[in-house]
């Protein structure tokens, strides 16, 4: 059985720690916005750290975010940011306590390879979703989309996409995150299993190439054949290239999946984009598709 952390109430603390890439700018706002929700916010040294690129060194980054995994009155850890790093520490963090008092785990992007370690090795649900480097952008409805899934609250989405879905109706567990990220872990212990699950999938700053490389990756590893359903957020900022690829990330999904039957959606609210609405890893959820509708529950 999948492990849902408890939602947060009002007074509860929660810590900001940078496991990936340091801080581009201060995060007050977030933090005001996050404090106006009735949270107590703990900052982790990494948020003020910088080495290279980094939030600080690896050593510094595993036992800022191990000091919160283990702390029993943290209730919740948001990820300051993503960028790239958390898969240099992430085999050198210890969930024993975690798994004794498990809580909300949240970040997007680089932040895929915490969120799929965490399903991987503990069952435990965690959330993709909006972080404090990303507030400022950030839309009301993903803003409060997330203040939603941390408090235990369903959250529904409603919309219409502008590229041909696929009809149908699925039930099951939501797996899914960074494109990139998630072939990154294949083949090691923080993979996600795809059996029957409804995935989900977002990517940014990529070729068109590289996308139809790391699906057909996923298609020949037996990743997409067994699924009950197909949630493709955003891929922007995509690299243009001297010769065009000629395909778009949407009409290379269209070609790989058109051999199975399980319903499929695109343009969906997630990524990074500033309406990027919180996705709970591991939580059941149900998916409807007619036409160019579709609604997410949680």
């Amino acid at each position: 059985m999948i492990q849902l952390p408890p939602g947060l109430k009002k007074g509860d603390k929660i810590a900001i720690v940078c496991p990936a890439k340091k801080l581009k700018k201060p995060i007050n706002n977030a933090l005001d916005i996050l404090r106006s929700w009735g949270l107590e916010i703990i900052e982790g040294k990494s948020v003020q750290s910088g080495y290279h690129q980094f939030a600080g060194d690896d050593q510094l980054r595993t036992a800022d975010l191990q000091q919160y995994l283990d702390d029993p009155e943290i209730k919740g850890i948001i990820a300051g940011r993503g960028g790239y790093g958390t898969l240099r520490i992430i085999d050198n963090l210890d969930f024993t306590n975690f798994l004794a008092h498990p809580k909300w785990i949240v970040g997007f992007s680089d932040i895929t390879v915490l969120l799929s370690h965490i399903l991987a090795q503990t069952n435990t649900a965690s959330i993709h979703g909006q972080m404090p480097g990303t507030f400022d952008d950030a839309s009301p409805k993903s803003l409060e989309s997330l203040r939603r899934a941390l408090f235990g609250e369903k959250n529904e989405y409603s919309y219409t996409s502008s590229f041909l879905n696929r009809s149908g109706f699925a039930r099951g567990q939501l797996i899914g995150g960074n494109l990139s990220l998630l072939i990154a872990l294949e083949g090691s212990v923080s993979a996600m299993d795809y059996t029957d699950k409804i995935l989900f999938l977002e990517d940014v700053g990529e070729y068109e190439y590289s996308i139809d490389r790391m699906l057909r990756m996923l298609k020949r590893g037996g990743k997409l054949k067994d699924l009950s359903g197909l949630i493709i957020g955003s891929f922007n900022e995509t690299e243009a290239e001297d010769i065009p690829f000629g395909q778009s990330a949407e009409e290379v999904i269209q070609e790989l999946v058109k051999e199975y039957s399980f319903p499929v959606c695109y343009n969906f609210p997630c990524g990074h984009i500033s309406d990027n609405r919180a996705m709970i890893i591991g939580k059941d959820c149900i998916l409807k598709i007619s036409g160019q509708d579709a609604v997410f529950t949680q």
